[in-house]
């Protein structure tokens, strides 16, 4: 039987290029290649994805496996299942890695029952066992209250990332390297469902995930009107607006700006938290930004443990004291 070796990624696609998601995807699996002294593999699934291998090699991969089928065009788990039980019985990767995305979600399960293997989702990070060479996949468990890591020794070794949790590597459009094509095989009688419409989310500004500076309140803020302080803050520092659990229970803000363990990881180089008390359920989503600013009237809350600025005082005092400082800074 033929030895598991290699990182196999699977690259999603938006808009015609890859996702985000798999360009970080690809600069972490080069990591773990390298640490294996292994090769780096890319897998493209989809419908006119073809033009794209180059892509994903320079982003990193050494081979890219590319099926490319119209079934293929939107994700259904009826086709990719299959699809890529396929590949990954011809590639006969050590390490699958996916994003934890609503198709990485879905499909690395199933995937893993498949080929009677294990499979951890919502993983913070990854990294090789310099002894054992088993891939360490760190996730947040107790509702965020700890981390922990898991191994296992069932090949592959699939693992779910969450967005923001790897980092990119600088594209090399000079880089060179092996395109596989693999037939789907697959019959349309197969696939159950159908994909009716596609809504696009519309963001106002700029994307929470995206943004260099974001500006997040907690449930201190205490009303809906108390974020457009905060978005007026945010939009001269050209951010955006995040917020705690609550205030997105509440209604207060869209669902859509919740940072943390249930909402978005986000690592900008500036985050502003105002009235939030450090939650390791909240502080697992925006740990990784550069710098933490922290404004609480509370000064033993956790935020300030985290944080690398802290001003201890009343929000509603503070914050428009600096918004007005800003404004006067920025029209000279």
């Amino acid at each position: 039987m033929a030895e598991n070796k290699g990182v196999l990624v699977l690259c999603e696609t938006k808009e015609g290029k890859l996702a985000s998601i798999s360009t970080e995807l690809l600069g972490g699996g080069s990591k773990l290649a390298k640490d294996l002294g292994q090769e780096l593999a890319a897998v493209l699934v989809g419908s006119g994805v073809s033009n794209l291998a180059q892509e994903a090699i320079a982003y990193g991969a050494d081979k890219v496996y590319v099926v490319d089928d119209p079934l293929l065009k939107d994700y259904q788990t009826d086709t990719y299942v299959p699809v890529m039980e396929k590949v990954a019985k011809q590639a006969i990767p050590q390490v699958l890695i996916m994003g934890q995305t609503s198709i990485g979600r879905d499909l690395a399960p199933r995937l893993a029952f498949r080929l009677n293997t294990a499979a951890s989702l919502g993983c913070l990070e990854l990294a090789i066992d310099p002894d054992s060479k088993l891939l360490l996949q760190t996730k947040p468990v107790y509702g965020g209250n700890a981390q922990a890591v898991f191994t296992t020794e069932s090949f592959p070794q699939i693992a779910t990332v969450r967005p923001k949790a790897m980092a990119p590597l600088a594209p090399d459009q000079s880089r060179k390297g092996e395109v596989i094509k693999i037939d789907a095989g697959l019959d349309a009688s197969a696939v159950r469902t159908k994909v009716l419409e596609k809504v696009p989310e519309e963001v106002a500004g700029i994307k929470l995930e995206d943004a260099e500076v974001v500006v997040s309140g907690g449930r201190g803020i205490g009303s809906a009107e108390g974020f457009q302080q905060l978005e007026e803050l945010a939009k001269l520092l050209k951010g955006a607006v995040g917020a705690t659990r609550p205030p997105c229970d509440n209604g207060w803000v869209p669902a859509g700006a919740q940072v943390g363990l249930t909402g978005k990881i986000v690592t900008p180089e500036l985050y502003i938290a105002v009235a939030l008390s450090g939650s390791s359920q909240h502080m697992s989503g925006c740990s990784s930004a550069k710098t933490i600013v922290a404004i609480n009237k509370d000064p033993e809350a956790n935020i300030f443990r985290e944080a690398r600025f802290g001003v201890v005082g009343d929000w509603k005092k503070i914050v428009p004291a600096f918004t007005e400082k800003l404004k006067e800074l920025l029209a000279k």
